[in-house]
């Protein structure tokens, strides 16, 4: 993991500034968001990436890849939420007594 971290540090960080923009202006989009199935979906695609990284099942390039590719897919999510959590922090007000 510190391989990644030092010889890959531009791509994680870029993956970091990418999610912290998506988690700012993603407060702002009131898009429908996907059904509980498609969720499902994509918890246990995501799940089975991580064990086939974690249990080394795929061997050489394709395995370093893999462990890129979670690696930057957790830091664009971890960027994700704080640009959200800033963005709440920033631009919401507080609510007046009436609305309580």
């Amino acid at each position: 993991m510190i391989y990644l971290a030092t010889f890959n540090w531009g791509w994680l960080l870029g993956a970091a500034l990418i999610g912290f923009a998506m988690g700012w202006i993603a407060v702002v989009q009131r898009g429908q968001g996907w059904s509980a199935v498609t969720m499902r979906k994509v918890a246990v695609f995501v799940v089975a990436l991580i064990l086939v990284s974690a249990f080394h099942l795929a061997p050489g390039r394709v395995g370093y890849w893999l462990d890129l590719g979670l690696v930057m897919f957790a830091v664009y999510v971890a960027g994700c939420a704080v640009g959200s959590w800033l963005r709440h922090l920033v631009v919401s007000r507080p609510a007046s007594a009436g609305e309580a």
